[in-house]
């Protein structure tokens, strides 16, 4: 079972890649997805309240994470204690992912994370997590164009770009860059062209 990790900045892609591979057979891990859901394992938000304090419970006594961002990201430091939280409990669900899988191995396996380079998350202890990293990436103005696209202000756009990895520290830990400046019927063909070469 090949277990490779799926990154790429905002606009670029990633999640169009995750779908092509899945439709493709490969079994997709959505370890952002992961991380919204830990968020309400009793530990983890026992954790985090003793941490944030009670501000960022909603009224239910969940987490608000609207409240809960702008209290990680209001101070330098505090984005790493969350992350020092919530990273083990969302590596124990990709470890139970994997375990789960193991029983009936797919070829492959696509941890799609956002900030694959910016964590070790998916490097798991025992061996199992990711072996190789695929990027996706598009130039920083087809990638403002999208997102401006979906409806993000532009100044917006470009302040969650510039708070992510670059394109260098990606390509830094890449072992295959798909460039996704065209358009979907482009990108399919390079995800086609990427699968035996992931699988070799």
């Amino acid at each position: 079972m090949k277990v490779v990790g799926l990154c790429g900045g905002i606009g670029a892609g990633k999640s169009t890649v995750a779908r092509l591979l899945a439709e493709r057979g490969a079994v997709v891990v959505d370890v952002d997805a992961l991380g919204r859901s830990v968020l309400a394992h009793d530990e983890v938000r026992h954790a985090v309240v003793a941490e944030f304090g009670d501000g960022v419970l909603d009224a239910d006594g969940g987490i608000d994470r609207a409240a809960l961002a702008r209290e990680v990201f209001s101070c330098e430091g505090r984005l790493t204690d969350l992350e020092a939280i919530s990273h083990p409990a969302i590596d124990r669900e990709i470890a139970r992912h994997l375990e789960a899988l193991a029983s009936d191995p797919p070829d492959l396996v696509v941890l799609d994370m956002a900030v694959l380079v910016e964590s070790d998350l998916g490097k798991l202890s025992d061996g199992r997590g990711y072996t190789e990293v695929v990027v996706v990436e598009a130039h920083a103005d087809v990638r403002l164009e999208r997102l401006v696209a979906r409806g993000m202000a532009a100044d917006d756009a470009r302040a969650r770009m510039a708070a992510q990895a670059t394109d260098a520290e990606r390509r830094a830990v890449a072992d295959h860059v798909l460039v996704n400046d065209g358009d979907e019927a482009d990108l399919a063909e390079r995800v086609d062209e990427l699968i035996p070469l992931l699988m070799a």
